[in-house]
């Protein structure tokens, strides 16, 4: 039988905007225990702000004790419920981005099995989240995992080899919020070649100038109103689609050689297929082994070194940035923040014109919001 959870969320601000902060917990439907409680403060924020956060940080953490239930989330704001559910729709770009996050949530719980539905309830209904709430905006965090649903239930390695648990980074401050647009398609992408960080560096094509203009316009959704950096790799099909974004923000874009795409020295612009007929064991090796470089190119290892690097960069300056970039990087940064062997990273689509984005403090947490958004 399906099991049953209820999230119960609220946030509140004094002032709208003011001192704000979130309350949300989680319930057995059936038995009534309560499994979760959370609350933390957010600094300044609005009313509505607190109210998706709490909804999000339920969410989550109904998702982390069992993402094949069916989950109702039960709050006194008909704005988000009515928004989640479809009925109204979402002008401001604050609610615009955190509605996205929700539903990428709702995606993540519906491809395991299970299902969302939000309700509304009256605030007299909602008093539990509503305390929780009130205990954010005091300034208190909360992470109160109650009885066998304890977060030690769902543990991952930490970097050192031991178990700790998957805990939400609530009560981190401010993330900042890092967009990943792999360029438009060139010509060497259309002729299945290697288009690497040498030889003769293309830009994009026309499909590719129109993969840029959609991204463009999907960035400018997300990011709303936000100030918004741009950064792009040093190669020409990167400073194209990025130099379609920053005009489409009314930004000037920044150059960071280190997001450049990997070098693949002699066989940078060769066809793959000429690769896997005259030098298949070397091509096997060029992606399955981190170690290996062409004559005149960079492993794996160096390539991610200058990646990551780029990436704390980013993570460090606060606020929301997108970085035109290249497949690999993306998969370095994805790999980086999800601990992903190398082996496996190549699971992760990428396709050209895709965003990528991931929440990230500097203490090293992250939260993927969405990949390969075309």
């Amino acid at each position: 039988m399906t099991r049953t959870l209820r999230v119960e969320a609220d946030g509140g601000s004094r002032g709208n905007p003011g001192v704000a902060g979130y309350g949300a917990l989680v319930r057995d439907a059936v038995s009534g225990d309560l499994l979760v409680e959370l609350a933390a403060p957010l600094g300044t924020a609005s009313n509505n702000v607190a109210e998706y956060r709490g909804m999000l940080a339920g969410l989550a953490a109904a998702r982390t004790i069992a993402a094949d239930a069916r989950i109702v989330v039960a709050m006194d704001s008909k704005l988000v419920v009515e928004q989640m559910a479809g009925r109204w729709k979402i002008k401001h770009p604050d609610m615009r981005e955190l509605a996205l996050q929700g539903r990428d949530l709702v995606a993540e719980i519906t491809t395991a099995g299970g299902s969302v539905e939000f309700t509304w309830v009256p605030r007299a209904d909602n008093g539990d989240a509503d305390a929780l709430s009130n205990r954010g905006m005091d300034g208190e965090h909360v992470e109160d995992w109650h009885g066998s649903e304890q977060a030690r239930d769902d543990l991952t390695p930490s970097r050192d080899g031991e178990q700790e648990p998957v805990r939400p980074p609530s009560g981190r401050g401010e993330p900042t919020r890092v967009v990943l647009v792999r360029h438009g398609v060139t010509e060497f992408t259309e002729q299945a070649r290697l288009d690497g960080r040498g030889g003769a560096d293309p830009g994009l094509t026309d499909a590719g100038r129109r993969q840029a203009e959609q991204a463009a316009a999907l960035v400018a959704e997300l990011v709303g109103d936000t100030p918004t950096a741009v950064i792009t790799s040093d190669l020409r099909r990167a400073r194209e689609t990025g130099g379609v974004i920053a005009d489409r923000l009314g930004v000037d874009p920044e150059v960071d050689p280190d997001w450049d795409e990997q070098s693949f020295g002699d066989w940078d612009g060769a066809a793959v297929s000429d690769l896997l007929r005259d030098a298949r064991e070397d091509f096997t090796a060029l992606r399955d082994d981190r170690a290996y470089a062409r004559p005149g190119g960079e492993t794996h290892d160096e390539m991610a070194a200058r990646v990551t690097a780029a990436w704390e960069r980013v993570v460090a300056r606060g606020g929301t940035v997108v970085v035109a970039c290249h497949r690999k990087p993306i998969l370095v940064v994805l790999a980086h923040v999800l601990g992903l062997p190398f082996d496996r990273m190549w699971r992760l689509a990428g396709s050209p014109g895709s965003l990528t984005a991931v929440e990230a403090w500097p203490d090293g947490h992250a939260v993927v919001a969405f990949t390969n958004r075309t």
